[in-house]
């Protein structure tokens, strides 16, 4: 509910600071003395878009803010999801600065106007004549009908199943794509992964089989070579191993002389030993080195087998061919296992399809329940609101089709008049007829659900007499349940709130600035007096307005 309102410098509206309490609140005033300006004020809370031209003073900044006690909403599911800190005592404000920019927030929280108006709508319905036609839709006749079926959780559990449903369906869509297009590719997959593992492919592979194959390629030349080298280290007497053992032997003879010559000892005797072990694994080498031409072609014709995998797929690598075969893989195992994935999901979709049909079922029979229920209430309210002949005709069919809430079509037709034709709310309901059936209609919602503060704009207009009285009882009776908010110009709904708010137009240092102000008892009994019979107030008018206050 709103608990208060302050504003701050909004067209004629200078500066106002208002609290609001529980039940039916009327607001009464001349017709241009600023009533719209509130709805325009409140309109900005909800999400509405700001105007620079709304500012008083557009050198100053504009600031609206409203007090809003949300602790029967249960809205911390909202608050959480908008990452928003939750108050019982929530505090909505917004600003428009004199650079014409609008900012919006939630507990001094900056949010985007999306998210105010989503919590907006959670938390103040405004009605005017221009807003009833909303009754005419399918949607919210479907709304009231499900207040009174009391089938929130079955319409909860159904949109949750035919999410399910359309994930799932999507799903399957998308493997009937992919198996069209895997399967165009199929063959020539398979064909590219069969090669690829036929020739047995090892990370590091080509290094040592080239290694290999200029060895083989090269084993006379490597043979002479090495050959060669181990004569010239190993010849007797000129060799260089019998030449360094020579100097070796002379340096170790004088080797005690000097510092010097101990050193160039110690160092020939090194050179000695790498040259002793150098001719051991010359030795060694040519004792491996054999002639193998059958090896030979084997690792050839493998190296021209890696070639031409590599150039065919356009890599430079091993391992890199190894990559291409693991997405061959997956491409061909995907193609074969995609067959089993469309039957299993066939199968998900029947399942939830079947228990769709279940909750769908008993959500009919939830509101077949309620409909006779609902027009049946309408018509009674409508009666004393002075539609006596008021008729409705309605019926729930169901489909095959799975719709938004459930499974079936609901026709709402209308009648005002004994003995005439049935038709669609929108087409047979004149302007009049719309206000009374909306505002019965949330008379009876507000029995049934939780719903937000209701403002209703002069939805009385064209109302008089025992209608109004009627109309005021029940604006009373809804008030019980929710905060109720009347701008009326009706003395018997003025007469009948727990609160009387007056707005007036005030000239102060030459600007005309727009007031409201909470009437005490006797301020009340004048304005209900003024609004019976004008401005020269008669004393039947006071005595008739002291009655409607004290029925």
């Amino acid at each position: 509910m709103l608990r208060g309102l302050s504003i701050k410098n909004f067209a004629l509206i200078e500066q106002l600071q208002v609290s609001f309490d529980t039940g039916l609140i009327t607001i009464t005033g001349e017709t241009g003395a600023g009533k719209s300006l509130l709805l325009g004020a409140l309109g900005l809370l909800l999400g509405k878009r700001a105007d620079l031209s709304s500012v008083k003073d557009s050198s100053q900044k504009c600031t609206v803010e409203g007090i809003f006690n949300i602790k029967q909403y249960h809205l911390t599911p909202f608050f959480k999801e908008e990452a928003l800190d939750y108050e019982d005592e929530t505090i909505i404000r917004r600003e428009i600065l004199p650079s014409g920019k609008s900012r919006a927030f939630i507990n001094d929280t900056p949010v985007t106007l999306q998210s105010l108006t989503a919590l907006g709508s959670k938390l103040i319905d405004i009605h005017s004549q221009h807003q009833t036609l909303e009754v005419t839709t399918n949607d919210f006749q479907f709304e009231v009908l499900d207040a009174l079926a009391d089938a929130d959780r079955e319409i909860e559990s159904y949109k949750r199943g035919l999410q399910l449903l359309k994930e799932k369906e999507k799903e399957i869509h998308i493997l009937i794509a992919n198996q069209e297009e895997f399967t165009k590719e199929y063959d020539y997959n398979a064909f590219l992964l069969k090669e690829l593992e036929e020739a047995k492919l090892k990370p590091g592979e080509l290094q040592e089989i080239e290694e290999r194959y200029e060895q083989l390629n090269n084993i006379e030349e490597i043979q002479e070579r090495l050959s060669g080298s181990i004569g010239i280290v190993a010849a007797e007497e000129i060799g260089v191993s019998d030449q360094l053992n020579t100097i070796k032997t002379n340096l170790a003879k004088i080797e005690s002389y000097s510092g010097a010559l101990k050193e160039l000892s110690e160092r020939i005797q090194s050179i000695y030993i790498e040259l002793d072990d150098i001719h051991v694994s010359l030795m060694d080498e040519l004792e491996k080195l054999e002639a193998d031409p059958q090896q030979l072609e084997e690792i050839s014709q493998r190296l021209q087998l890696l070639h031409n995998l590599q150039v065919k797929h356009a890599v430079s690598t091993i391992e890199e061919l190894m990559v291409i075969k693991g997405a061959l893989q997956e491409k061909v195992s995907k193609t074969e296992s995609l067959t089993e994935d469309i039957d299993a999901l066939r199968e998900e979709i029947v399942t939830i399809q079947s228990q769709l049909n279940t909750v769908a079922e008993r959500i009919h029979e939830k509101r077949k329940k309620a409909l006779p229920k609902l027009v049946s209430e309408l018509e009674d309210i409508l009666k004393g609101l002075g539609m006596p002949n008021a008729a409705f005709k309605a019926s729930l069919d169901l489909q095959e089709k799975y719709l938004y809430n459930g499974k079936e079509v609901l026709e709402f037709l209308f009648s005002a008049n004994k003995g005439g034709s049935f038709g669609s709310l929108k087409k047979v309901a004149s302007g009049g007829e719309l206000s009374r059936i909306m505002i019965a209609i949330k008379a009876i919602l507000s029995r049934y659900a939780q719903l937000p503060t209701i403002i209703f704009d002069e939805i009385d207009t064209g109302v008089s007499g025992e209608v109004a009285h009627k109309m005021a009882d029940l604006m009373k009776d809804m008030s019980k349940n929710l905060q109720v908010f009347s701008i009326t110009h009706l003395p018997q709904i003025a007469a009948n709130g727990q609160s009387h708010y007056k707005v007036f137009k005030e000239d102060i240092d030459n600007t005309t600035v727009t007031r409201l102000t909470l009437l005490n008892e006797e301020e009340r009994i004048r304005e209900i007096a003024e609004m019976i019979g004008g401005k020269n107030i008669s004393d039947s008018a006071l005595t008739h307005a002291r009655s409607l206050l004290h029925n």
